[in-house]
């Protein structure tokens, strides 16, 4: 018998805690964005941040609800992200540094997916990785780097 811990579910516990690390992350990304948004005088930037933090608005509230779905009170926290992300200043950086939070996202999802049992959960975060993969080629078209 192996020890291999991605060869079984992941308990409610560990169910629960995976989804609200990725809920303060979700809401680090939000309010990063938020803020960017609001110092980015150019327009063709502001509609593609505004874009991808309405979506990171729309996680938020998924994984709130998942995690309420599994009688738990969920995070409040805020993502320590959020805080290396603000300090750069230079904007084509920071959206830089956005990308690689959006890419961090898609990995916890892909390793923790196939540890769910609850088909409805897993089609839910799905969507939400994929949602990430299409913000991230949507950063990197816009900032001319693919």
């Amino acid at each position: 018998m192996t020890n291999d811990l991605n060869s079984r579910y992941l308990t409610n516990e560990e169910l629960t805690s995976e989804l609200n690390e990725l809920l303060e992350a979700e809401r680090a990304g939000a309010r990063v964005l938020l803020e960017t948004a609001h110092q980015n005088p150019l327009q063709n930037l502001v509609l593609l941040i505004n874009e991808i933090q309405r979506d990171e608005v729309r996680w938020c509230k998924m994984l709130m609800n998942v995690i309420q779905s599994l009688d738990i009170e969920p995070s409040r926290k805020t993502g320590a992200f959020y805080e290396k992300a603000i300090a750069i200043s230079d904007l084509k950086e920071r959206l830089i540094f956005i990308n690689r939070g959006q890419s961090w996202v898609v990995r916890r999802l892909s390793e923790i997916i196939p540890r769910i049992q609850d088909v409805n959960i897993c089609k839910r975060l799905e969507e939400m990785r994929n949602a990430h993969v299409d913000n991230i080629e949507l950063v990197k078209k816009s900032l001319g780097l693919t």
